[in-house]
């Protein structure tokens, strides 16, 4: 959904946990916790605090275990 990155948690090279939020984005005047799907590893992140996103846009690449 299209929104307004308002936190990132996580950088490039991170191992994260499932359940680990990676970002925060407002849509739809609501506040939208993204999280990692899997035990997995932050290939790269494509966005950063306070950047606009369109719909179907890559946030984040992620590698799980």
């Amino acid at each position: 959904m299209p929104g307004r990155v308002v936190a990132v948690h996580v950088q490039a090279g991170d191992r994260v946990k499932r359940g680990a939020a990676l970002l925060a984005l407002e849509a739809m005047k609501m506040e939208h916790i993204l999280t990692a799907p899997a035990d997995g590893v932050i290939e790269h992140v494509h966005v950063s605090e306070g950047v606009h996103v369109a719909e179907a846009v890559a946030l984040v690449d992620f590698k799980s275990d």
